[in-house]
């Protein structure tokens, strides 16, 4: 990730926009993890720098659980 980030250029789409720590996309099934939100962050939108101007928000969906990942859900400004 940091090759991917750091020498390559591209972009954690999240992280345009949202500079918050504690914000995990995945969660252990052991303990209370869930719960306590003791988590990683693995999922990722990766975009070039020339679209980072088209991201407008990003969320983690935890109001229901569906596994031990959470949909991250990123809002751009592009038509389509």
């Amino acid at each position: 990730m940091d090759i991917l980030f750091g020498a390559l250029g591209w972009v954690d789409a999240m992280r345009v926009v949202d500079h918050c720590s504690g914000k995990y996309t995945w969660w252990s099934n052991r303990g209370q993890s869930w719960e306590n939100n003791v988590g990683w962050r693995i999922d990722y939108q990766v975009v070039i720098p020339s679209l980072t101007h088209k991201i407008l928000a990003a969320a983690i969906y935890r109001k229901r659980r569906f596994s031990d990942h959470a949909p991250l859900i990123i809002d751009y400004d592009q038509p389509f």
